[in-house]
């Protein structure tokens, strides 16, 4: 996303968008916190508030820019919407968050909408459990 992208959405073109923007793009396989994104922000130099990051990550959810999941423990994460369809698999000792697509899953949703004469605008699928790594660190 440019920062075009950022004016089409009605946005204007800020620093701390910018350098939020960046972020996000820069790690696109990950569901970040506000938090993440503050500290990724402290790593790199930039006097950001979180008060700030709060605000910019609400204002591109409300301009479709990203989606905002909020997974067991309470936790809100944000991941960027042109990512695609796709789902989640979260692990209930770490948090941490695999995506994965599976189109037979894609069709039976299809299926099921149509079988239910239902207009599919959005779905969501999240499964949890405990991940491999998880079970390694335990023993």
């Amino acid at each position: 996303m440019e920062q075009n992208d950022l004016k089409k959405a009605g946005l204007k073109v800020t620093l701390p968008r910018v350098k939020i923007l960046e972020i996000i793009e820069s790690n696109p396989d990950w569901h970040m916190s506000a938090e993440d994104v503050y500290k990724e922000l402290l790593n790199r130099g930039e006097d950001i508030g979180l008060a700030t990051v709060y605000r910019v990550l609400t204002q591109f959810e409300g301009a479709d820019i990203l989606k905002r999941h909020q997974f067991e423990g309470g936790k809100s994460v944000f991941e960027l919407i042109s990512k695609g369809d796709h789902d989640h698999l979260v692990c209930i000792k770490t948090g941490s968050v695999e995506e994965f697509h599976d189109p037979i899953i894609q069709e039976r949703i299809a299926a099921i909408a149509e079988q239910y004469d239902f207009d599919l605008t959005d779905y969501s699928l999240v499964i949890y459990g405990i991940s491999g790594a998880a079970r390694v660190k335990k023993k």
